[in-house]
């Protein structure tokens, strides 16, 4: 390939064919995106020389955790190994991977968590201090930059430096256990989707009406139990799939809900089928659905809730 352009045409011609199926469809994406940072970074050695410390490039949110669709934009950072003097190169090349990305159809991180962002690039030794302040602070913004970034998975790079960042998290979350609690009340009020008289509870207003955002009230559920349990159990895997696999055999009830997160995941690439990236990219009209899709939906979305109230009350009891 020889510019972002020709990319960009590559994923049109190409995406297509792996659309509904979930693994193919993210080994997709991260091969795409690889060569989109392998571009940047020789567009920057052309101009500033090869980098002057290693370095990893990671990828969060839906991409960290291998959980996109078709419409994905932008969450990234860099790890580096220099000092402060090192810091302008990496920035102007999270600006070349920003801009590439944007470029290949990937937006803009609204955000702005982008590795063209100072606050997600940095070097190792501030890195571990960030963590630190985010995890004082315990604000609640501090707290969903530090979820955010729990969340993440190298795409290139020393994956090593990110496991010295997470390393550090649960030493953190060892000297001070209450840190567990506090992220627990972070993502505790989940938007429910269902009422307690099993319908589905959607949107009353404007063209939001009739529909449901199917990420905030079916994923969350399940992504943020396993969240919660990987930092409790020290589990550095970003991956929710990935997650259920590590936990031990002592957590076999929560282990089973891995086939309804699955399912759920093949469902919502045959429901968001067709649609383009924006802010209803995840809303879901009820009446555009079988009766066979609303009935799945809503048994996945029931057995979310369940997982999030049993791994409220594991946590709770320090078990």
């Amino acid at each position: 390939m020889k510019n972002y352009q020709h990319l960009l045409q590559w994923r049109k011609e190409n995406s297509i064919r792996v659309s509904t199926r979930h693994e193919e469809l993210n080994q997709f994406h991260d091969a795409l995106m690889k060569k989109i940072v392998e571009m940047a970074i020789n567009e920057v050695e052309s101009e500033l020389g090869s980098p002057p410390a290693h370095f990893a490039f990671f990828l969060m949110g839906s991409a960290g955790r291998r959980e996109q669709t078709l419409i994905s934009d932008q969450d990234h950072g860099i790890i580096h190994q220099g000092s402060d003097a090192d810091n302008g190169y990496f920035l102007r090349l999270g600006k070349e991977i920003a801009d590439g990305f944007a470029i290949c159809g990937y937006p803009y991180c609204e955000g702005k968590v982008m590795a063209s962002n100072p606050l997600w690039n940095k070097s190792l030794e501030d890195w571990i201090k960030q963590i630190h302040t985010w995890l004082e602070e315990e604000s609640w913004t501090s707290l969903r930059n530090f979820t955010i970034f729990f969340d993440s998975s190298v795409l290139t790079g020393c994956e090593k430096l990110l496991m010295t960042v997470k390393k550090t998290i649960f030493e953190n979350i060892d000297v001070h256990p209450a840190l567990l609690f506090r992220l627990t009340e972070n993502v505790r009020n989940i938007k429910k989707g269902i009422s307690p008289i099993g319908r589905f509870i959607t949107e009353k207003y404007g063209e939001k009406a009739g529909a449901i955002h199917l990420k905030e009230a079916a994923f969350f559920p399940y992504v943020n139990s396993l969240r919660l349990l990987a930092l409790k159990e020290k589990l550095t895997a970003a991956a929710t799939l990935d997650r259920f696999d590590s936990l031990s055999d002592d957590y076999r009830q929560i282990k089973a809900y891995k086939h309804d997160f699955s399912s759920l995941l093949s469902l919502r690439l045959k429901l968001m089928a067709g649609r383009k990236s924006g802010e209803h990219a995840h809303l879901i009209k009820i009446n555009s659905l079988t009766k066979e899709e609303k009935q799945e939906l809503k048994r996945l979305m029931k057995h979310g809730y369940k997982l999030f109230a049993e791994t409220i009350a594991t946590i709770s009891k320090g078990v």
